[in-house]
């Protein structure tokens, strides 16, 4: 029996989105290791392009540049999207620091 993602933290998919192209190396506990394409994040979630081999609930971990691992849930996906909400909300001043790292041209990794 699969059990869906039991988030504490509130829908806020209205929260400002910030477009990014970062991709890592994500883990799942039974697939292992899932290339992952970032292409907007915001302090609760990211959206990601590309084939997701996920299904709705279930859970990732990805390390983010001056955060660390976070946890992040499927929330949805559509049409080579997907959607993930994050275990915790990120903090303001660490969600900067995020995006200054994040930058275009700022040495993002990219995989080929």
């Amino acid at each position: 029996m699969t059990r869906g993602a039991n988030l504490s933290v509130m829908d806020m998919r209205q929260a400002a989105r910030h477009s990014v192209d970062h991709v890592v190396i994500a883990e799942h506990r039974s697939m292992g290791d899932i290339k992952v394409h970032i292409v907007n994040i915001s302090a609760n979630g990211f959206m990601t392009e590309g084939d997701m081999p996920l299904q709705k609930g279930e859970r990732i971990t990805v390390r983010l540049p001056s955060l660390g691992q976070l946890e992040a849930h499927l929330i949805w996906s559509l049409g080579g999207r997907s959607g993930f909400q994050l275990e915790r909300i990120i903090r303001q001043n660490e969600f900067s620091d995020l995006i200054k790292a994040l930058k275009p041209g700022s040495g993002t990794q990219k995989f080929r």
